[in-house]
């Protein structure tokens, strides 16, 4: 089967399609046959071993000192079940999923993957039936994500909640899920995504090339940081008393509970993938440069069956 590996840290180039044998399912794994996978920060950060100075050795040791321990990377994922090991139960051979690979020791990037059927660190799950493979790749970590830091939050009808970062992949998503609670939502980010935001349902705007949002008048319930680009300290200056800050930097979780959830509201229409652009697998170098670019809006898929 085709796999992209990448045997070095370092630029996109690292990222070589090859061919490697197809795995077979254990007896509690399924084998997926991948349709769509994506590039996330995740993937970006493992890559090129672009850790935060004080967690870098303690990240090295995890994901390889010298080079990498997981060789092929990919974080999402959507699929057809071909296989199911004699002990799984809750899927079957046909079905179309969608979940992640956390922690497992090989990702995505690939023609096929066997995954346990439940797992400390990740989830998978029947993908939304009204989303075609591409849509539902694009769901799982960005959206739980967001999920997760705004339960964190606590957050409820009437909140005023800014999220700084709003047309990233995490915050496209926070803008999307604090609406549908009943929060006034105000956006943060560049003056090109200001449309994009707003049909993701914020109320406002600011264009953080031109406004700096800790100076604004208004007081927020919430402050949302979706891209760890802002310190709590900064938003401290516009924060209610009593009033939460919420980090991508801070350590999150992958429930079943919460993909369900995403699945669920995916299902009702109340949460859309904003998938900026589509590379085939392999064009996988491409799509990795135009991540490390900065400019992504939302989520970039890959294409690795058409």
């Amino acid at each position: 089967m085709k796999a992209v590996v990448y045997e070095h840290y370092g630029a996109p180039d690292v990222l070589q399609l090859t061919d490697i044998e197809k795995p077979r399912p254990k007896g509690n794994e399924v084998l997926i046959k991948i349709n769509a996978a994506s590039v996330t920060s995740g993937d970006v950060r493992l890559r090129s071993s672009d850790f935060p100075p004080l967690f870098w050795l303690p990240a090295r040791i995890i994901f390889g000192l010298f080079k990498p321990k997981k060789k092929i990377l990919g974080h999402e994922l959507s699929g057809i079940v071909e296989e199911i090991g004699k002990n799984v139960t809750k899927f079957k051979v046909g079905d179309k999923v969608f979940g992640t690979t956390t922690m497992l020791r090989t990702g995505s990037y690939a023609e096929y993957i066997c995954l346990p059927e439940t797992w400390k660190h990740g989830v998978i799950a029947k993908q939304p039936i009204n989303m075609s493979f591409k849509q539902a790749v694009a769901l799982p970590i960005g959206a739980m994500t967001a999920l997760f830091l705004l339960e964190k939050a606590k957050i409820c009808k009437g909140q005023n909640v800014l999220i700084y970062g709003a047309s990233g992949s995490v915050g496209s998503y926070a803008v999307q899920l604090a609406h549908h609670q009943g929060a006034s939502v105000t956006g943060v980010c560049s003056g090109s995504n200001v449309d994009m935001v707003l049909s993701l349902g914020a109320d406002k705007v600011i264009d953080y090339t031109k406004q700096d949002y800790s100076q604004q008048n208004e007081q927020f319930d919430v402050v949302f940081d979706a891209v760890g680009k802002t310190a709590k300290t900064t938003a401290k200056k516009v924060l209610k008393k009593g009033g939460v800050f919420v980090s991508v930097t801070m350590i999150t979780s992958e429930k079943e509970r919460h993909l369900k959830r995403i699945k669920s509201l995916a299902e009702e229409e109340k949460l859309i993938p904003f998938i900026d652009k589509t590379f085939p697998l392999n064009e996988i170098v491409a799509a990795h440069k135009y991540v490390d670019t900065g400019r992504k809006r939302g989520n970039v898929v890959i294409e690795v069956i058409k």
